[in-house]
């Protein structure tokens, strides 16, 4: 069709008065057409989005950035020792053979214990290190654990404390439970004597790891609900040895927890349930963060 430039204009004028508010004009009522409001340029307003006349700019909406999670243990390295291997009982010959620790030689290693059920104590250790670990990890700490099972046996417990000092760990906690008689309930952290002798040497740590100790045992007991032990520690919860290599040779702040007694019934039954395991896992991660965080 031909372009008609007669009628293109006269349906141009006919929009611009409609948008005025002018449609008298179009009518012939003799009203003269209003002036479009104007910009700081003296030009007609348009929407960038647009173009029409008088059109509003919609901005979109300012996104506000979120806060990062807090990583409050970012910086700081953990060791994690889960006590025993669960591959132990088939190397009886190896974890056998006697290590030096300081001021005596002592066995590589040992089985640990069980419930009357049969659920080892390193089973439990390897599960409530994998729970803490991942606690630790999300407040941002380094974690090394001294094994993960991916070993036949072992680490001898000399072993196990070197990895703590060639970490330079902040903190090593080695988790463990315990094989007491019936009736002997509850938990406790065990600390380092002060020891001299041989290749031992805990002057440095004593004072650093009964402090950890201490918080550990304090949050272990709220996350958890359990009370220290009745058999030993005076109802503090607290022991101190100079019998352990694990701890006699470490150089970094270092306890063990024993969790609970696998040898008692009433013990056996939180021991084995997943989710008191969380729980002991949480209060070992809060003593920890406490203690870091001073």
């Amino acid at each position: 069709m031909p372009y008609d430039h007669r009628n293109t204009a006269r349906r141009t004028l006919a929009l611009a008065l409609a948008a005025t508010g002018c449609c008298a004009v179009l009518a012939g009522c003799g009203a003269s057409p209003a002036s479009p409001p104007t910009g700081k340029s003296g030009q007609s307003p348009q929407s960038p989005e647009t173009g029409h006349v008088g059109a509003t700019q919609s901005l979109p909406p300012v996104a506000s950035a979120s806060p990062p999670p807090a990583r409050p243990l970012a910086g700081r390295t953990v060791v994690i020792d889960p006590g025993h291997n669960p591959g132990n009982f088939r190397h009886s010959t190896e974890i056998n053979q006697k290590v030096n620790i300081g001021t005596n030689r002592k066995e590589c290693d040992t089985t640990g214990t069980s419930t009357n059920a049969g659920y080892t104590e390193a089973s439990f250790t390897l599960d409530v290190s994998h729970r803490l670990r991942d606690l630790l990890t999300a407040r941002g700490a380094t974690v090394v654990l001294t094994h993960d099972a991916e070993r036949p046996w072992g680490p001898c417990i000399d072993e196990r404390a070197r990895i703590g000092n060639e970490a330079r760990a902040d903190a090593v906690v080695s988790v463990h439970a315990d094989g007491s008689a019936v009736g002997h309930r509850g938990f406790h952290v065990i600390l380092p004597a002060s020891v001299r002798g041989g290749s031992a040497d805990t002057a440095k740590i004593v004072g650093p790891s009964r402090e950890l100790g201490e918080r550990i045992a304090d949050r272990f007991a709220r996350a958890t609900g359990t009370a220290p032990a009745n058999y030993l520690g005076g109802g503090t919860g607290l022991d101190v040895r100079d019998d352990l290599g694990g701890l006699n040779l470490s150089t970094v702040p270092k306890v063990f927890v024993e969790c609970g007694n696998m040898r008692d019934p009433k013990d056996a039954t939180l021991l084995t349930s997943a989710t008191w395991r969380q729980k002991a896992a949480q209060g070992i991660a809060d003593g920890i963060a406490t203690y870091l965080k001073g």
